[in-house]
Order: structure tokens, then sequence, then C-alpha cells
């Protein structure tokens, strides 16, 4: 039997709080839950679980979704993600390619 994922508590709440946003915009579009996964080429039982938050759904449907009904996700600073892509970018190029863990220096002086 396959071990079940633990999720922390913000992290499911985070999950749950953008299905019902979906859910909502959804609705204020006056869509139906087959309109919207005919559109997002998902099945209405996938965007039913999107809309209930479960953790087991692909990030990659629940961004498509969530754009499909006009949720803006990143873009509180109105900045287009582009530009958003390239500070991060900026800012990768900064770090190093590479984190090792550090090594405990070894005490061999008796």
């Amino acid at each position: 039997m396959a071990k079940q994922r633990t999720y922390s508590k913000y992290a499911q709440e985070a999950a749950q709080l953008l299905g019902k946003q979906i859910k909502l915009a959804r609705k204020q579009r006056k869509w139906s839950e087959q309109n919207l996964a005919d559109r997002a080429g998902i099945s209405r039982t996938t965007l039913q679980k999107i809309e209930r938050g479960e953790m087991t759904c692909a990030i990659g449907l629940v961004f498509e979704t969530a754009a499909l009904v006009g949720l803006n996700l990143f873009e509180q600073d109105r900045l287009p993600l582009s530009i958003s892509i390239e500070n991060a970018n900026n800012k990768l190029a900064l770090m190093p390619r590479r984190i090792k863990p550090k090594t405990k220096a070894v005490d061999d002086d008796f």
C-alpha cells in the first residue's frame, strides 16, 4: 500500500482558498462545471477536486483553470509576470548553482 502524503495546514488552507476563488469566479461568469472543464481540457471530476482544494491535482491544471476564469495569482503589484520572472532569474544568477551541505570539521588533534 502506498504511503499517504501529508501536507501542512497552511498548504491545505491555501489550496482550499484557491479552489474556492476558482469556483467563485466560475459562478460569476455563469459557467457550469462541465463548461469550465471542457475549456480546461479536464474532466468534470478533476475540476471538482480543484474547486475543493484537493492536494492531488497537478499544479499546471490548477493554474490553467485559474487563468481561464480570470483569476490573477501573482500580479498583486500589477507587474507583468514576465518582469517578475526576469527579476527572479536575476536573483537566481547571483546564487550558487549547487548547495552543498556543510561538513563538520574533523577535530583530529589528540
